[in-house]
């Protein structure tokens, strides 16, 4: 039997006002769609649930027991999903967010420092991981959600772009490059590199670009974690190309950074599983990265480093 809510809720209107015509001003139907419900429940259970008079409708015994536990039901029903309608927007919980490391060393403690400030019941749990893992756990439902660099085409994932930076020239600040406003990409041919191995996004990214300018270079040294090109570079070891949220270089260091020419740029996307909804407190996470990304992203074009024109 395929009985519809509708039908469960117009019964119990009537019963509880003893008038097809009243149910009807209370649920907004006419007195006939409201009669017309009720003869299709009554066909549907095989019973008859209201004897009707010229002046009102009674209930049959068998209508009784039905309007009786209808109620019960719908009440639970009701609250039931009043209840589901709280945990979709509740602002509380806990919320795990995956980043590769560079991300996580400095875009996202300003994403948690505010979201503690913003969101007091949400609990910020970030996962410090590299780039394919954190795609794998997006996958597997282990976070709620990811920020990448762009992974290109994924059909399993739904990615939207929050911030796109370029890729710099790291040198000691006694290297001849040093002394120069920008940096060509040529001018990294025959250099010794120190890079990030391939548990970084990135890493792919700066290979294409050297393919792409065709520079020849050596690559001396592949790192793991993007703070110890630093003390590499810093001695002597190699250059280095790393991103723009890499920095800021370490205070007392004899380092410098410089634009590339042509700017070659990485995308950072946020990522989470396609055709899956965030709770509302995953949401409002997945909004304050977004928003603090934007906010560096106009204080970028104030700085030198990033605008030519702000020279």
């Amino acid at each position: 039997m395929n009985y519809s809510l509708r039908q469960l809720r117009v019964f119990v209107t009537v019963a509880q006002a003893k008038s097809f015509s009243r149910a009807g001003e209370i649920i907004g139907l006419s007195q006939s769609a409201v009669s017309h419900s009720v003869k299709e429940l009554e066909q549907q259970t095989g019973v008859r649930l209201l004897d009707r008079t010229t002046r009102e409708v009674i209930l049959t015994e068998a209508g009784q027991q039905l309007a009786a536990r209808l109620e019960r039901i719908l009440d639970e029903l009701s609250s039931t999903l009043r209840d589901v309608g709280r945990v979709g927007q509740q602002l509380s919980g806990t919320v795990r967010v995956a980043a590769s490391q560079t991300i996580s060393a400095h875009l996202i403690p300003r994403c948690i420092a505010f979201s503690n400030q913003q969101y007091p019941d949400i609990d910020f749990v970030l996962h410090d991981r590299p780039q394919q893992w954190v795609l794998e756990s997006i996958r597997q439902g282990e976070v709620d959600f990811g920020i990448v660099i762009d992974p290109g085409p994924v059909s399993d994932l739904e990615c939207e772009e929050v911030l796109s930076e370029p890729f710099l020239l790291l040198c000691r600040d006694d290297d001849p490059l040093a002394a120069l406003d920008e940096v060509a990409w040529q001018a990294l041919q025959g250099a010794r590199l120190v890079l990030q191995d391939y548990a970084s996004g990135s890493r792919p990214l700066i290979d294409a670009a050297l393919r792409e300018q065709q520079v020849r270079a050596t690559i001396v040294q592949e790192i793991g974690h993007p703070a110890t090109l630093f003390p590499m570079v810093e001695a002597g070891i190699g250059i280095s190309v790393l991103p723009a949220l890499a920095l800021p270089l370490p205070q007392g260091s004899r380092l410098t950074v410089k634009r590339f020419t042509p700017a070659i740029e990485r995308k950072l996307m946020l990522v989470r599983r396609k055709n899956r909804s965030l709770s509302g407190a995953a949401q409002a996470i997945w909004e304050v990265v977004r928003m603090q990304a934007e906010q560096l992203t106009q204080a970028r074009i104030r700085d030198p480093l990033f605008n030519a024109e702000a020279r």
